[in-house]
């Protein structure tokens, strides 16, 4: 019997500008994300269900302005000193509720870099004033940033991203298959 070869090819997943499709569910959040020069105070909360892009903005906004990402769940005082007066987009801040470390952390990161010249892009699923922040000056900072919304996206949307996805690991798929994935009928 004739031994099957396997192939480790790479993924390939880019998230560069060229790779973000703009629909009628983003094309706010791109807009204030290529403007983020602009923003009010140099940050923006940007809010979304699972799926909706959120991710894929935030390496756009990085390759843009040169930001720092960082995981919300790994925020100490410890990096926050290095990241003062840098571009930072802090992840899923809305899961670092109850954890007073994290909280701090992020009140003085958000200080230090807006005071050194710095932006904060923060995306999160829910609008800040549904974080459950226990610190009260966080709250207020978080709650007093402009936030622009992702709404979920259409199936027009979750076609494209689904060739994305399946481009990205080198294989080709046809129209039918895609509607099939995207909406259980071909």
């Amino acid at each position: 019997m004739p031994k099957q070869l396997a192939f480790d090819l790479p993924v390939r997943t880019s998230r560069e500008r060229g790779d973000y499709f703009i629909a009628q569910s983003n094309a706010v959040a791109l807009a204030a994300v290529e403007r983020w020069r602009d923003w009010p105070g140099r940050k923006m909360v940007l809010t979304g269900p699972e799926g909706s892009g959120k991710s894929h903005l935030v390496e756009v906004w990085a390759t843009l302005s040169g930001a720092e990402i960082v995981p919300a769940r790994i925020l100490t005082e410890d990096i926050v000193a290095p990241l003062a007066g840098r571009h930072v987009a802090v992840e899923d801040a809305d899961r670092i509720a109850g954890d007073d470390a994290a909280e701090t952390a992020l009140f003085h990161l958000h200080n230090l870099v807006l005071a050194e010249g710095g932006a904060l892009l923060v995306p999160s699923r829910l609008a800040p004033s549904r974080w459950g922040l226990d610190l009260p000056d966080l709250a207020s900072r978080m709650e007093g940033t402009t936030a622009i919304a992702l709404d979920t996206p259409d199936e027009d949307l979750m076609s494209a991203v689904l060739v994305k996805l399946f481009d990205d690991r080198q294989i080709a798929v046809t129209p039918p298959l895609v509607a099939y994935l995207g909406t259980g009928t071909a």
